[in-house]
């Protein structure tokens, strides 16, 4: 995955992410819009299959960076518990 600054303000960030695709920025994009102070945020290709995405951010306060990196860690957590908890139901199938 790379990564690249398209865009920066005090209020938006557009980034340009090679190599990923909707499996991560979907559920990225819908932690965003969890958050009161996050105005907009989707992501967009110019193609369906190029390798590129961009993800857009617009927040009503604080830095979108800080948002994304929020998002990021909540999304670890869940998956985290996630697995922790199927390994449990596998082992109890057994």
């Amino acid at each position: 995955m790379e990564l690249k600054t398209l865009k920066k303000t005090a209020k938006e960030l557009k980034i340009e992410i090679t190599g990923e695709n909707e499996t991560i920025l979907n559920p990225i994009t819908e932690v965003l819009l969890q958050f009161e102070e996050v105005d907009y945020a989707s992501y967009m290709s110019d193609h369906p299959e190029s390798n590129k995405r961009n993800l857009y951010i617009k927040v009503k306060k604080g830095k979108p960076e800080d948002f994304l990196m929020k998002a990021v860690k909540q999304l670890e957590t869940e998956v985290k518990t996630f697995s922790k908890n199927f390994e449990g139901k596998i082992k109890s199938i057994k």
